[in-house]
């Protein structure tokens, strides 16, 4: 194991009471950063999706592009958004309410065959967002994967050797916090021959707080 959940545990509760009170509650916050890894080699990147066990204190909103019986499916699954062909050409020829509607949603999923339709036409807004759906097949209910991306993150690394993962917020128990961070930090570990080699530090923060290190 690359960090002890001890140490996690410790810093999280001194990033928590080092934070002042605010008019929102703020989100709990992990920031890694990597070493001796050429990021220019594309499989040298993270992107990948994690569900974490304890979920981020407050779900997050899933968008579903379907079609016919599906769009009832997903809005009897409580889909944050669900979008039609229809809105697809919609969108393509309203950009900025395209970019308002791909930053309001977390997550999207959508109907195998309507993905070409959604690269073609919503690709360059979606994709450097890493917003590009989730395929699911026709028909079938997105109810179990909208339930799991409400509890989940995205880690993108890009070329940087930095990235940073919302891992709860502050009202939630710390225990809770140190559980989540530790499911990130498996992605790590199961990415890379020598992970021990390839961590260089984490962090964890509030929103508004100063950051503590963890190691």
């Amino acid at each position: 194991m690359l960090v002890q959940k001890e140490e996690l545990l410790k810093a999280i509760n001194e990033a928590i009471s080092n934070s002042k009170e605010r008019k929102f509650i703020e989100a709990v916050e992990m920031a890694v950063n990597l070493k001796n890894v050429d990021m220019k080699k594309p499989e040298n990147r993270i992107d990948t999706m994690v569900m974490l066990p304890n979920g981020l204190g407050k779900p997050r909103k899933v968008g579903v592009f379907a079609r016919g019986e599906t769009i009832i499916k997903a809005k009897n699954a409580n889909a944050d958004l669900v979008l039609s062909p229809e809105d697809i050409d919609a969108l393509s020829k309203d950009k900025r309410k395209a970019r308002k509607v791909a930053n309001s949603v977390d997550f999207f999923i959508a109907e195998a065959p309507l993905m070409p339709e959604i690269g073609k036409k919503l690709g360059a807004i979606l994709g450097p967002r890493g917003k590009i759906p989730q395929p699911i097949p026709p028909l079938s209910d997105p109810k179990p994967l909208i339930d799991r991306l409400r509890n989940s993150v995205k880690i993108r690394t890009r070329d940087k050797m930095t990235f940073h993962v919302p891992i709860g917020i502050k009202t939630m128990n710390p225990d809770a916090i140190a559980e989540n961070a530790l499911e990130v930090l498996k992605v790590v570990e199961n990415k890379y021959e020598n992970p021990s080699l390839v961590l260089r530090s984490v962090f964890v923060k509030t929103t508004m707080g100063p950051a503590v290190r963890v190691i």
